[in-house]
């Protein structure tokens, strides 16, 4: 293929991952799929290197980029298939995130993947929203290996029966499944039409060819990082279990175009659920350097071909088994952003932002007994300060990339009333270019509930750079109280609930 071609080739499998989300957030019923976007999809090569993927959540993508080669291979596949898994240790990330994966074959042969995943506010927890303050697994929800969902173009039922009759609410996550089932059969469709438009040989070639460039670009990026070892040290504020400060760091070594990232020293997996299993720690560090790769470069496998990554086993960022993960995949995943953010800061200070929020602010909640409603949402704060301007203020930073709940959806879905929804003004960091503004979400409670907050830089504020001053930690309160960071609670009719999140580090002296 010459340039062109490659090019098109290329926009028709960004376009398969993004007719799929729309299917998905069409035919969804959940607010936080068809509202919140909170969901990702994406093509594979038959080997399950990642070929393209549609502009949606990093910490999905990423991590489905690190961990499906392994999911794929050894299995019997057939056309119709559909394999289903949210197992944090087999490719998933945290419970509430479940994959679909479905084989595309034509004319006998098998002709690469394609794989939806979106966060499910109940897949059966105890503590509505499915993201408790938890230290097993087990209580995080059900557990689902890599299973056949759909064989041979037929649905397993009692595979969707069971995962059915674990949740709390049958009729919305019947439907939340049937749009994934849905969205992965229309790729399949799409996909298999590529193939045949241009035959087997022009299709795997144009594979080979988009990671094989995707390669190239990476190269002509990492390169210019100057080489060296760079490392940092960062803390998280603590995990739910009474821990604190726990410790995360890392070294950047850069010689020559490759890169690797070691994680040694990083404190062992702690007792509460902000540990994460590799594949989660990988899609941070993907993200960060596919940050300061050319925007033409395309979100492939081949784009992290040079980008090695140790953790030892066992340490936080690289969790046995069953180590509680629900907090890992969003709040820790947003701390190794910081962390090799501010290892690189020491060789490209010109380049890199000081920290933002560095939290996705979890809100868990729901009927407080039997069968109800279900919500769960994160919410949005400041963004760091970089040399060319200031941060942006009341956004999603960095491994996640979802919309926030309309306020008419969320007061007509949910026995729940937004009492203040506002930036949280001076909240960013001084410095020559200012930090961005966290936000103030206030929510009033209608009926009795369980709540559960998973945030962090509560303790630790998100720091500057080049003499700017750190943005304020962010803070929650109930009726008035404050709350630690991870915390479970029960509410009452009228009760208040006021989450501040965190604002983003200054650059430059003020």
């Amino acid at each position: 293929m010459d340039s062109i071609e490659l090019g098109l080739f290329s926009s028709r499998l960004e376009a398969v991952c993004d007719e799929m989300g729309a299917v998905l957030r069409q035919a969804a019923f959940s607010p936080n799929i068809r509202d919140r976007l909170d969901y990702s999809c994406a093509v594979f090569d038959p080997q399950g290197e990642l070929c393209a993927q549609a502009a949606h959540i990093p910490v999905h993508l990423g991590s489905m980029a690190y961990a499906m080669r392994n999911l794929v291979q050894g299995r019997q596949w057939r056309d119709g298939d559909m394999l289903v898994l949210n197992d944090p240790y087999r490719g998933g990330t945290h419970l509430p995130d479940v994959t679909l994966v479905s084989p595309v074959f034509s004319d006998g042969m098998l002709a690469g993947f394609v794989a939806n995943r979106a966060h499910h506010a109940d897949i059966g927890a105890d503590s509505p929203g499915s993201m408790p303050v938890g230290a097993r697994l087990e209580d995080e929800g059900l557990l689902i290996p890599p299973t056949l969902l759909v064989e041979a173009g037929e649905p397993v039922r009692p595979v969707l029966d069971r995962i059915i009759d674990a949740t709390h609410n049958a009729v919305v996550t019947e439907g939340d499944f049937s749009a994934q089932i849905s969205a992965n059969r229309v790729g399949v469709a799409r996909v298999r039409e590529l193939v045949e438009r241009g035959g087997s040989a022009v299709w795997l070639s144009g594979l080979k060819a988009i990671n094989d460039y995707g390669e190239r670009m990476s190269h002509e990026a990492l390169v210019r990082l100057p080489d060296g070892e760079y490392t940092f040290t960062d803390y998280m504020d603590d995990d739910g279990q009474g821990n604190t400060d726990i410790e995360l760091r890392v070294r950047v070594a850069i010689r020559s175009g490759g890169v690797e990232v070691d994680f040694t020293g990083t404190a062992e997996q702690v007792e509460g659920n902000i540990n994460c299993p590799l594949s989660v720690a990988a899609a941070a560090v993907f993200y960060v350097f596919r940050c300061l790769m050319d925007a033409r470069t395309p979100a492939c496998a081949g784009s992290f071909r040079r980008i090695r990554l140790t953790a030892p086993e066992g340490c936080l960022l690289n969790a046995r088994p069953p180590a509680a993960v629900a907090a890992g995949n969003v709040e820790t995943s947003s701390r190794v952003v910081d962390l090799v953010l501010g290892a690189l800061a020491k060789a490209i200070p010109e380049r890199v932002a000081a920290a933002s929020q560095g939290t996705m602010n979890n809100l868990a909640m729901g009927a407080r007994k039997g069968r109800g409603w279900d919500y769960y949402e994160t919410i949005g704060g400041g963004m760091g300060a970089g040399h060319a301007g200031g941060g942006l203020s009341g956004v999603q930073t960095h491994m996640t990339n979802t919309l926030n709940t309309p306020i008419e959806v969320l007061e007509s879905a949910y026995p729940l009333r937004i009492r203040r929804y506002a930036l949280r003004r001076g909240s960013g960091g001084r410095g020559r270019n200012r930090g961005g503004d966290g936000l103030v979400r206030c929510y009033e409670f209608l009926e009795p509930a369980s709540v559960t907050v998973l945030t962090e830089r509560r303790r630790h504020p998100p720091w500057g750079l080049q003499g700017g001053e750190s943005g304020a930690p962010g803070v929650n309160c109930l009726n008035g109280a404050t709350l630690a960071p991870k915390v479970g609670v029960a509410v009452n009719a009228g009760d208040q609930l006021e989450i501040r999140t965190p604002g983003g580090g200054g650059f430059g002296r003020p």
